[in-house]
């Protein structure tokens, strides 16, 4: 029997797999939060599954996400990084990830996590939407565009509003399954296992 899921995802096994075991899965780990945000940005105007394919060597060349050693990597090393034909080869994207990083650690010291300063725009708890179809699924939502507006306040790029609201999404901060796919039914997130 096939598992009925959300039509995005096609059925590209690695696909299949991100959809059934991360996407919308509660995160309150700061390293896998600041990963999440650096390939969403790297993301921007390509399709996630390009992203997906390449994230073993994103987490290889940017030292498994560390926000510390992102946030130190000198511009000789971008450089370097630039030169890998393993990721999205974009010199903006790729030293905005040490930008970011630089801005993620600003935010720990502020709010204590990044996970504390994120979770506050959804009310500490997962927003379940109810969506019977794809083409119900928002582009943005209004906690997006403020996360978006507090992000870009505090000195982060790529973090456009509809980058945010997949974000959001791909966090467990917004449960955007469709009504057929079976991790609404009965595969919900009281069923998975909480990042925490």
């Amino acid at each position: 029997m096939t598992l009925a899921r959300c039509g995005w995802c096609g059925s590209d096994p690695t696909y299949v797999a991100y959809h059934d075991e991360e996407w919308g899965v509660p995160v309150h780990d700061d390293r896998r939060l600041f990963e999440k945000l650096v390939l969403e940005g790297a993301q921007a105007g390509l399709s996630w599954i390009t992203i997906l394919r390449k994230r073993e060597t994103y987490r290889r060349l940017f030292h498994g996400f560390e926000v510390a050693r992102v946030a130190a990597l000198t511009d000789a090393e971008l450089e370097a990084i630039l030169l890998d034909p393993g990721i999205v080869r974009n010199r903006l994207k790729v030293f905005g990830a040490r930008k970011n990083a630089r801005a993620f650690l600003a935010v720990q010291a502020e709010f204590g996590s990044f996970d504390t300063f994120l979770w506050a725009f959804v009310g500490g708890k997962t927003q379940v939407n109810h969506p019977e179809t794809l083409a119900d699924l928002p582009a943005v939502s209004p906690e997006a565009e403020a996360l978006s507006r507090a992000l870009k306040k505090r000195g982060f790029t790529f973090v456009g509003p509809t980058i945010m609201y997949a974000y959001l999404q791909s966090m467990g901060l917004v449960d955007d399954h469709v009504a057929t796919c079976w991790r609404r039914q009965g595969g919900g997130l009281a069923d998975r296992a909480s990042a925490r």
